[in-house]
C-alpha cells in the first residue's frame, strides 16, 4: 500500500502565478532606478554565484522569473538542482537586456536562496541518519503559497514529502481526537467514510495511545514529542507484534509505520533514527531553514 503522496514536482503552470505575485510585489509597474540610468537596449552578462557551501534548488524557478521579466534573457545553469556547491561557485550565467537582468535579480535570488537553504538543511539531516532505515520527511509548516516550491526543495535535498495538504492524506491529530472521542472511534469512522486503500495515520503522545492505535490497526502512527526511551519502547512493541503475526502463521500484512516528530534537531536526529522508527518528520526543514547566500554579479 502506498504510504506517501507523490514527490513534489515543479510545473510552470503551477509556479508562474507565484512568480507573478512576487514580481508584482518587488518590481510593480517599473524598476525606477534602472529606467533612470540604464540606456534602453543595453546588454549585460552576469552570473549567479554561491557565497557559501550548500545544495542548490530552484534554478528553473530563477529561469522562469527572468523569462517573465524579459523574454530575451538567456539563462544557462552551470549546475543542477540537488548538486552541492562551494563558495564562489557560479551556479548560472545569464545575458540579455540590462534592465531586465536588474529587474529580475532580487526575486530570482529570493526564490533560489530560499529553496537552496531548504535543500541544504534537508541534506544535512539526511546525512545524519545515513545507515539507518529512517527517512526524513517535511510537514505542512510551510510559507503560505510556497508549499509546492518548498516541498520540492525538500525532495531535492534527499527528503521525502509528507502529504501536500489536507486533501491528499489522512492524519488524525489531537484536536480530531478531542472532538470525536478517542483513537479507535476515529479510525473506525475514517475507515467507514474513506476508500478502502486509503492509509490512516494517527498521532499519539503516550504508550497508552500507541496501544490504542495498534488495536485500531492504523497504518501509520505518529509519535508526537515522545521521549527517546518511549520511542524505543514503541519500536519494541511494534516489532514484537510483527514477530507474533509472523510466528502465528496467520495471513495478514499489517505492519504499521512509525513516524517520530516534534523537537527533532541535528543533535538528536541520529539517536531517534537508531531506535528503528521508519520516518522522522521535521517542520524546521521548511519553517526555519536559513537561505543560502547567493548573489548576482555583472561580469
Amino acid at each position: 500500500m502506498e504510504r506517501n503522496p507523490q514527490t513534489a514536482q515543479l510545473s510552470q503552470q503551477a509556479v508562474l502565478p507565484v512568480i507573478v505575485a512576487a514580481l508584482k510585489e518587488d518590481v510593480g509597474s517599473r524598476d525606477l532606478t534602472s529606467l533612470a540610468i540604464i540606456p534602453k537596449g543595453q546588454l549585460a552578462k552576469a552570473e549567479i554565484v554561491a557565497r557559501q557551501e550548500g545544495v542548490v534548488a530552484g534554478l528553473q524557478v530563477a529561469e522562469w522569473t527572468f523569462g517573465l521579466v524579459e523574454p530575451k534573457i538567456r539563462f544557462q545553469p552551470t549546475v543542477q538542482d540537488g548538486q552541492k556547491v562551494f563558495p564562489d561557485k557560479a551556479v548560472a550565467f545569464l545575458e540579455g537586456p540590462s534592465r531586465g537582468v536588474l529587474a529580475g535579480e532580487r526575486v530570482s535570488l529570493n526564490f533560489l536562496g530560499r529553496l537552496s537553504g531548504i535543500a541544504t538543511l534537508t541534506r544535512t539531516f539526511v546525512e545524519k541518519v545515513k545507515g539507518t532505515q529512517a527517512r526524513i520527511l517535511d510537514t505542512r509548516k510551510t510559507t503560505p503559497t510556497l508549499r509546492l516550491l518548498e516541498k520540492y526543495a525538500v525532495a531535492v535535498g534527499g527528503g521525502v514529502n509528507h502529504r501536500m495538504g489536507l486533501y491528499d492524506g489522512v492524519l488524525i491529530k489531537d484536536n480530531h481526537l478531542k472532538l470525536i472521542g478517542g483513537i479507535e472511534k476515529a479510525v473506525k469512522e475514517a475507515r467507514a467514510n474513506l476508500q478502502k486503500q486509503t492509509p490512516i495515520e494517527v498521532e499519539v503522545t503516550s504508550l497508552q495511545e500507541f496501544r490504542q492505535a495498534l488495536s485500531a490497526r492504523a497504518e501509520l502512527i505518529l509519535l508526537d514529542n515522545m521521549p527517546l526511551t518511549e520511542i524505543q519502547e514503541v519500536v519494541r512493541l511494534r516489532n514484537a507484534l510483527l514477530r507474533s503475526i509472523k510466528g502465528s502463521g496467520r495471513p495478514g500484512t499489517y505492519r504499521p509505520l512509525l513516524e517520530a516528530s516534534g523537537g527533532v534537531t541535528l543533535d538528536n536526529v541520529r539517536a531517534i533514527a537508531l531506535t528503528g522508527v521508519d520516518r522522522i518528520s521535521i517542520g524546521a526543514l521548511t519553517h526555519s531553514a536559513p537561505a543560502l547566500n547567493l548573489s548576482l554579479e555583472v561580469v
